[in-house]
């Protein structure tokens, strides 16, 4: 293979940790711990097998369609990768030669063949990741496949760590992670150009900022490492816009992801997000209409804005919604969403141009509780905004967090009659995360704050006893469908349509799993279990076997 033919770097997308594997390492600490309690909500028991909501969906699909008939598995995340197609397309208008891999757990055999073709480097991005291991799974599987290619790591994780970490200590977890080069820097995307523009054409990595590198040639901080300077990246949105046409050599999908803006404009004491992000970016209409034709032109039918306050500024989110209706794109569209950011304008003109669902970090419905959040929000704001989004026919996912400094059996009671009262077509509630480096982790002193993770207790509540209230939840609240976090977020939805499944199968479908995974959260004698839990899967195979009938496209 030419030097001018040669790949100069593939990014790989997400690796989910097989389920049976993150199941069997929380089931170490105790069936009864905070964490493993808190994954019992992503999984449903049948028989000897514990399945996410995917590979129950999946099973259904199965047994309802029969050997004969083929179904492609509904897999979370089976749409492109937003961090990774981002890479190739600003690596790509750069000159360099890029591709990506979506899906890591499911593409291995793609990944293989890319290696064996000899690039330049992979790029493993690390956005949705908290601890090491997906990072060290890909390491070693590409050191298998190919023992000289380079290896960068960058995004939060390693943003993460070089906050919490320095000398030895670092020098330790980078060596447990095991890769050649770590891009340290809240965008990292020049980072990453720059370096692979130093493989292909020569040059020192030293004079890159914002570099962790092995290097064993001269002075060094952390171990073997050299630290290169910080320097402050500012990236223009306006001319980095996602290129789709030129992604076209590869299938798409119906379903794509994309940003009209970067960080966020609120700072929760619960997200340390905003401080690696930023100050809150916009990108200009111009640039974000040409990316919505690029992506129509390949084929979208739904599109998914991921940024974490899609309507904020409104004015400019108002403009954006008018900008959809003049050009009849006719996807549907799903996004986060501020109801204490909105009027029923707005709501009506997110309507009109395609909005389909939205994602409300509500967290809490106590006042007090939103005070200490620093949420910049009212509960007669979330009211308002509810019900506007009800009237217009836009679908609801609210997220609340359990256990939060100041929450007490009262506040939960707050929270319980919110939900009560509102109505939101699916909810999830969430122990609350005790995180370093989070606006409230500096209170500790303030609220009594002891322990992390999952397990801690402050003044008012400790984590065992915000576990309870969320079983009760869970079990108490009516009119709303619980929708888990493992595989099957609410980004699960626009995907399924995608695939040919309607709202309305969605929902009855989850109506069904919603009582499944109540019958393993109750105590339910035995023999009743198993009879309740085979009349609810034999209702769900009815279902899809009318609806594999009427819509092939689902299988």
């Amino acid at each position: 293979m030419s030097e001018s033919s040669r790949l100069d770097c593939v990014v790989v997308g997400y690796n989910e940790t097989p389920f049976d594997e993150y199941e069997s390492t929380l089931r170490r600490y105790g069936e009864d711990s905070e964490a493993y309690r808190d994954l019992k909500f992503s999984f449903v028991e049948v028989g000897e097998s514990k399945l996410t909501y995917a590979d129950l969906l999946n099973r259904v699909y199965r047994e309802s369609l029969g050997p004969a008939t083929p179904h492609r598995d509904f897999l979370s995340g089976d749409i492109p990768s937003l961090a990774a197609v981002y890479l190739t397309s600003f690596l790509r208008r750069r000159g360099f030669q890029a591709c990506y891999i979506n899906l890591f757990q499911y593409e291995k055999e793609q990944l293989a063949r890319l290696l064996a073709r000899n690039p330049r480097c992979i790029a493993l991005t690390t956005t949705l990741y908290v601890l090491n291991e997906p990072v060290i799974e890909m390491v070693k599987f590409i050191r298998q496949h190919n023992p000289d290619v380079r290896i960068i790591v960058g995004g939060p994780l390693i943003a993460n760590h070089f906050r919490r970490h320095q000398g030895d200590e670092l020098a330790t977890v980078l060596d447990e992670l095991g890769a050649d080069l770590y891009v340290v820097e809240g965008q990292g995307e020049l980072t990453l150009s720059r370096i692979v523009e130093r493989l292909r054409d020569g040059g020192e990595l030293s004079e890159i900022p914002n570099l962790v590198y092995v290097d064993d040639r001269g002075p060094v901080r952390a171990g073997r490492y050299r630290i290169t300077p910080r320097v402050e990246e500012n990236n223009p949105l306006d001319e980095n816009i996602i290129d789709w046409n030129a992604l076209g050599d590869a299938p798409l999908g119906p379903t794509l992801q994309t940003r009209t803006a970067r960080s966020c404009a609120y700072s929760c004491s619960f997200c340390a997000y905003p401080m690696r992000a930023g100050n809150l970016t916009l990108g200009g209409l111009e640039a974000v209409g040409r990316e919505l034709d690029a992506m129509a032109a390949q084929g979208a039918r739904n599109v998914v804005f991921i940024d974490d306050t899609f309507n904020v500024p409104l004015k400019r989110f108002k403009e954006l919604c008018r900008l959809m209706i003049e050009r009849r794109y006719g996807f549907n569209w799903f996004s986060y969403f501020r109801c204490s950011n909105a009027d029923e304008e707005a709501v009506e003109l997110a309507a009109r141009s395609g909005c389909r669902g939205v994602f409300l970090g509500i967290e809490s419905g106590s006042p007090r509780i939103l005070t200490n959040m620093n949420k910049a929000a009212s509960v007669e704001k979330y009211i308002h905004g509810m019900k506007w989004l009800h009237d217009h026919g836009i679908l609801t996912f609210a997220s609340f967090i359990i256990g939060f400094p100041g929450e007490t059996d009262e506040t939960v009671e707050e929270t319980i009659e919110f939900i009560q009262r509102t109505r939101p077509d699916y909810y999830r509630a969430q122990l609350w995360y005790c995180e370093p480096g989070t606006p409230i982790d500096a209170k500790r002193q303030q609220y009594g704050i002891s322990g992390q993770g999952f397990s801690w207790r402050h003044a008012t509540m400790e984590s065992l006893e915000a576990m309870d209230h969320i079983d009760r939840m869970f079990l108490t609240i009516e009119n709303s469908t619980w929708l888990p976090q493992w595989s099957f977020d609410f980004w699960i939805i626009p995907y399924l349509l995608g695939r040919g499944m309607g709202l309305d199968q969605f929902n009855t479908l989850m109506r069904l799993v919603h009582r499944l995974l109540a019958l393993q959260i109750a105590y339910v004698p035995p023999e009743e279990k198993r009879s309740l839990q085979e009349g609810y899967l034999r209702q769900m195979r009815e279902h899809v076997r009318q609806w594999g009938a009427a819509a092939p496209s689902v299988r």
